[in-house]
């Protein structure tokens, strides 16, 4: 049977968002915090098999003034949340195994669906998806906040008013030291287990997601093929480094990194190079307009106020005001209450769910067979264009 495109999919607005939230660990309670801080929601139900959390979750709700949720506890919870016709919203905070079967189930009750990253973890499960979303006409967001840092909200306007000129190529990475966050009480957590058994890059999302943005893949490019390269490891000790070169249909490239078990500072590198200008954000602020001496550190700060989208801008402002932590995170959060009350397109759709979480997979087979081009599905079914 054919199926139509989602693309710029969008929904009668929703006054007020009834949520129901599957998993409340860490990620889980954090998201439930800056939920409160959001106007025009509702948190009918909470699951999660371990009690602790609920009760946790209930106390903090209880303490904001909110009435009791509905509460699941048992292993097929979740099924029993997604089938209820009070909620309109399912948000996904589980391990990386559960993504793609709960966001499913949820868009097939006819909930809109959002999930932590990755979508997936194989490219099957990103065709799940895909096909998913465009039988049920439902939204399937992921929850990608790193396309929220304001650096990169600047560069998005910048490159829209062609201070780059030509894109010509892009980096974007995952390099952060979790050697010290990899176990709990002396055993592996599920995060660091299935890194440590990746031969790629299992985590590409926090660095291709951005500069996707930027080179409007969907939207006018994809991306076609890659080459990638892991590190040897041995015996004793997880090394979990890869480097991902892809190229795009237009002939654009781009450098993705992943490096989460050697002592390098952070970095998500968010470079930006074009035909006429230049800008990064790691290891150190600068941007560079043709024509123009860089500006590094501080300077950069002026540009960046300056570029930012003044919605963008509000948003921050209410964030600082209410005291969140992660403004980042609150921003995403806010955007996509903010589109399903206005019944606008989000911001992140399924396709780019897919395509940036395809990564993973790909990158392993290409490898494990001595770094050959992979190519990259067209999700969209050359719709893109």
């Amino acid at each position: 049977m054919m199926q139509s495109h989602v693309l710029k999919l969008a929904h009668k607005p929703i006054p007020t968002i009834r949520i129901g939230f599957i998993g409340l660990g860490n990620r889980g309670m954090a998201t439930l915090r800056r939920y409160l801080a959001i106007e025009h929601i509702d948190v009918v139900a909470l699951c999660d098999i371990n009690s602790t959390h609920l009760t946790e979750a209930n106390t903090l709700l209880r303490q904001d003034g909110r009435y009791h949720p509905h509460i699941y506890d048992s292993a097929n919870g979740w099924r029993m949340l997604c089938e209820r016709p009070d909620i309109d919203l399912v948000y996904v905070c589980t391990d990386w195994l559960t993504h793609t079967s709960m966001a499913c189930y949820a868009m097939e009750h006819g909930k809109h669906a959002a999930i932590e990253v990755p979508a997936a973890t194989t490219v099957a499960e990103c065709w799940q998806l895909v096909d998913t979303a465009e039988r049920t006409r439902q939204h399937c967001f992921m929850l990608e906040n790193c396309c929220y840092d304001t650096f990169h909200q600047a560069m998005l306007t910048m490159e829209q008013e062609g201070l780059f000129g030509t894109l010509t190529h892009l980096e974007g990475a995952y390099i952060h030291d979790l050697r010290d966050r990899s176990s709990v009480d002396g055993r592996k957590g599920w995060m660091a287990h299935l890194c440590g058994q990746h031969e790629g890059n299992p985590y590409p999302t926090h660095g291709i997601g951005p500069v996707c943005q930027l080179l409007h893949i969907h939207r006018g490019d994809r991306l076609d093929y890659l080459m990638s390269l892991t590190p040897a490891t041995n015996a004793t000790q997880d090394v979990c480094v890869n480097n991902t070169l892809i190229r795009t249909i237009k002939g654009r490239s781009v450098l993705l990194q992943y490096d989460v078990t050697t002592p390098r500072p952070y970095s998500r590198m968010q470079t930006v190079c074009g035909t006429r200008g230049f800008a990064q954000k790691y290891p150190r602020l600068c941007i560079m307009i043709d024509g123009n001496e860089p500006i590094y550190d501080d300077a950069t700060e002026t540009v960046v106020a300056q570029y930012t989208h003044p919605h963008i801008v509000e948003i921050q402002r209410k964030g600082h005001e209410l005291g969140v932590p992660n403004i980042m995170n609150y921003t995403m959060d806010y955007r996509l209450i903010h589109c399903l009350r206005h019944g606008l397109p989000l911001d992140i759709d399924v396709y780019d769910a897919a395509e940036w979480s395809c990564i993973a997979e790909l990158s392993e087979q290409s490898a494990k067979n001595g770094g050959i081009p992979v190519k990259i599905p067209d999700f969209t079914r050359g719709h893109w264009e």
